[in-house]
Formats: structure tokens, C-alpha cells, sequence
């Protein structure tokens, strides 16, 4: 089966970082926001935003809290996951969130010397082919919807 999420859109709160696991491993989580405009049935132009959480392991979640802030932009591939657990009153809650796997920050023209990340493969939780990553996407600021 195929699970690939690709969004490029601005980080909607600063990373938040901790550390866990017998490695000592950085997660980092935040929230990506997207948008998309349309023109309804009667023809008023409208807006739809769209906050996906995000979730950054190890080395990857290092270099995001270091680089990124809110309102940063960024182009992430990662997978679609299932967060589930109880809550404090005992109910059972879930999400979908993504789990990324590589990033490209994206920026102002002046501030273009900024690339990507890939997290290193031995680290990422499914195997990919070598060949296999995200291609670079030139993209003028006044391209991006948000």
C-alpha cells in the first residue's frame, strides 16, 4: 500500500521539542497551515484553511526548531498516522496527523539560501528506495496561495 502526504503551507504555532525513547530522540510538533480559494456556486470567490498537525523525529525535529517558527514556510513528505488515546475522563480520542519525513523550507527571495532536510534513512520509521525523494519545486512567493 502507498501512504505519501506532500503539503507546502506556514507553520501555524513555533515547534514544540522534547525528547524521549532510550536514544535521548528529538520529536518535535506543530501545525501546518493550508489554504485553498474557490468560487462557490454563485460565484463568490472564497477561502478554505486548513490545519494539519505535524509531527518531526530525531535530527529532522533539530534542524525544524532551529529554522522554523510560526508563520515559516514549508514544502514537507511524510505519511499519514492514527494518533489514538484516552483521554482524562476515559473516552478514547484519535486524529490523523503526518509524520514527516523530509522538508524543503521555503521563504522570501532574500532569504532563498535556506534548503532542505531529509531525515538520514536509517532513521525513518519506512524504507524508500535510495533514488527515491522529494523533488525540488521552484516556486515564486507570489505562486503560493497563502
Amino acid at each position: 500500500m502507498f501512504n505519501k502526504v506532500i503539503l507546502a503551507g506556514n507553520l501555524a504555532r513555533d515547534i514544540e521539542v522534547r525528547y524521549a525513547g532510550a536514544n535521548n530522540t528529538a520529536i518535535g510538533n506543530t501545525a501546518i497551515a493550508t489554504n485553498r480559494r474557490y468560487k462557490s456556486a454563485d460565484g463568490e470567490q472564497k477561502e478554505e484553511v486548513m490545519f494539519i498537525d505535524i509531527t518531526f523525529f530525531g535530527r529532522t525535529a533539530e534542524v525544524a526548531n532551529q529554522y522554523l517558527k510560526k508563520g515559516s514556510q514549508v514544502l514537507i513528505e511524510g505519511r499519514l498516522v492514527l494518533d489514538q488515546w484516552t483521554a482524562q475522563d476515559g473516552s478514547k480520542r484519535s486524529k490523523h496527523s503526518v509524520s514527516v519525513e523530509s522538508m524543503q523550507m521555503l521563504g522570501s527571495k532574500e532569504s532563498s539560501n535556506q534548503g532542505g532536510y531529509e531525515q538520514p534513512r536509517q532513521q525513518q520509521e519506512t524504507k524508500k528506495e535510495a533514488n527515491e525523494s522529494v523533488p525540488e519545486i521552484d516556486i515564486d512567493d507570489d505562486e503560493i496561495p497563502f
